[in-house]
Formats: C-alpha cells, sequence, structure tokens
C-alpha cells in the first residue's frame, strides 16, 4: 500500500503512449503527475483526457526540459523507446542530460525481454545472460546501464521491468485476421511471451510502491506461439482461424520486422516476481483477449 510520504511530489511519466496513458488514469487522484510527450498533438489528447501533459522533444530542447521539470519530482517512468541505429539510447542520454538536476526517490525503466538474445528456446531468466542480437535491444540493455549510472549517482532506486510482446485493446492481430495474413506454423515456432497491458500498468504501480530494485521480467507466465495466440484470437473474436506457413514461406510472406521478432526464441520466466509482490491478472491469455474484445466493444458470437 502506498504511504503519504511515498506519494508526496509529482511523477513524471516520459513517453505517455499506449501504456503510458493507462498508468496516468490508473493513478489519476493518487497524487500529482505530468506526462513529458514530443508531439503537441499527444499533449492535447492528453489534456482532453484530463491528464496533466506537455510536449517538448527533449534532443532539441535539453534546456526547456530542465526548466520545466517539477520541483517536487518524486518518481520517473520511462516509455520511450529508442531509436536510429547504433547500440546507444540517445534519446535516453538527452533525457538524463537534460535532468542532470533532478533527484526522484525512483526510476522505472520499461526495457526489453529481447535484451537475452536467441536461446533457442530455453528458458531465461534475470540472472541469464544478456546478449541481445538486434540493435533495438542493444539499445535497451544500454539504457539499463545509464539509468543504474544516473540513480545510483543519485541515491535513487533504479527498476528494470523487461517486457515481452504487449497486447491488450486495440492490440490484438485483428487487422492481420481480417486480411487473411498467415502466420509461422507451430512446428517452425518458439514460445511466445506475452503481457496484458493492464497487468503491466500494475506492474509500473508496484515498481513505484515497493523497495524492489533491478531488473524483473514481467510475463503472463502463459506461452504460446503466435500461431495459438493468434488461433485464440480469431475464435473469439468470430474470425476465421489464420493460415499457417513454413519458415521458408514466412520469408516471403511475412513483413522484415515481424520475420525479425520471430528469429529470436526464449522461454521467459522470473525468480524475482515476488519482490514486487505483483501477480499477472490475466494469467490466462483467453480472459485477456475476452477483456480487451469487450472493452473494444468487439466480442465473439456466445
Amino acid at each position: 500500500m502506498q504511504t503519504r510520504a511515498a506519494n508526496q511530489g509529482t511523477l513524471l511519466i516520459v513517453g505517455c503512449g499506449y501504456v503510458g496513458t493507462r498508468l496516468a488514469r490508473r493513478l489519476m487522484g493518487e497524487g500529482p503527475l505530468l506526462a513529458l510527450v514530443r508531439r503537441h498533438a499527444a499533449a492535447e489528447t492528453l489534456l482532453g483526457q484530463g491528464i496533466p501533459a506537455v510536449a517538448m522533444d527533449v534532443a532539441r530542447e535539453a534546456a526547456a526540459v530542465s526548466l520545466s521539470l517539477p520541483s517536487d519530482l518524486r518518481a520517473v517512468v520511462y516509455l520511450v523507446p529508442p531509436g536510429g541505429p547504433g547500440a546507444e539510447d540517445l534519446r535516453l542520454v538527452a533525457f538524463l542530460e537534460a535532468t542532470a538536476e533532478a533527484a526522484p526517490r525512483a526510476f522505472v525503466y520499461i526495457s526489453t525481454t529481447g535484451v537475452y538474445g536467441d536461446t533457442g528456446g530455453a528458458a531465461v531468466d534475470e540472472a541469464s545472460p544478456t546478449v541481445p542480437r538486434e540493435d533495438r535491444s542493444r539499445q535497451r540493455l544500454d539504457a539499463e546501464q545509464q539509468v543504474a549510472c544516473w540513480c545510483e549517482a543519485r541515491g535513487a532506486r533504479a527498476v528494470v521491468l523487461r517486457v515481452p510482446a504487449i497486447y491488450g485493446p486495440h492490440r490484438l492481430p485483428l487487422e492481420r485476421l481480417q486480411r487473411g495474413e498467415p502466420v509461422l506454423r507451430e512446428a517452425d515456432s518458439g514460445p511466445g511471451n506475452r503481457i496484458h497491458v493492464d497487468d503491466l500498468v500494475e506492474a509500473c504501480v508496484a515498481a513505484l510502491e515497493r523497495p524492489a530494485a533491478g531488473a524483473f521480467n514481467l510475463t503472463d507466465g502463459a506461452p504460446e506461439s503466435m500461431a495459438a495466440f493468434s488461433r485464440r484470437v480469431a475464435a473469439l473474436a468470430g474470425l476465421p482461424p489464420p493460415r499457417q506457413v513454413s519458415w521458408a514461406e514466412a520469408q516471403t510472406q511475412l513483413s522484415p520486422g515481424l520475420l525479425a521478432f520471430l528469429r529470436e526464441s526464449r522461454l521467459v520466466t522470473s525468480r524475482r516476481r515476488e519482490e514486487l509482490g505483483w501477480s499477472p491478472t490475466y494469467a490466462n491469455p483467453e480472459d485477456g483477449i475476452r477483456a480487451s474484445l469487450t472493452e473494444m466493444g468487439w466480442m465473439s458470437e456466445p
């Protein structure tokens, strides 16, 4: 339970998009918060929902960011994805430089389970080696290390949440199913790891409230291939099941981004989850899909 002392000061949500907006809604009324976004249109949308927001390009307006930060900053949740080539997250570099004078009590960084690289389907936990293969995952690992150093210099808690594929309302493969796009067949697939967006939000809240630090893997604990997950979505949404293709066929029928995602296979587990006092509400993917479709107003025939 969050104490009054822990709730004093402003929470800064950096990159208030799909996850951040739901986090802001979850925490509205539990203390002051501010969303920092890059585009003015995004800020206007958030303001229209009653979420305090400011638009600023941190890389170009570092001095303005420093002046705009709340003087009573208590915690940061950083949700901005890295961008560009290379192994360094330059967006985060700019943000940390712009906030050099800040002293929050906690910094929660949303990373990826991609930092573990490809294990050929073998299990990984928080103690496993981090050997990312893709630039985006290398940048995430670099960002984790930057946040740890920044927090150590300020005596702040650094919490890294390593997250797999996120699904939820408006994040289901409904359009792909409607278009009849194929999926990689199960015989060629590794275990798929996922988390419902609202479970991720609750993990963020737990990371803010509890005295935990370090890296934590987050999943629903129900790994299944993309083909199996897509079949579940199709069945509940009343759509035809997707056609399955071999890996060789997938090279010409799936997008480059999806192929890059499918090239890596690992089974994500956690040995530290209990330290957060968190467990997924949607441990059964069918429950998470059904809740997502209900929120969207799209349900299959009973």
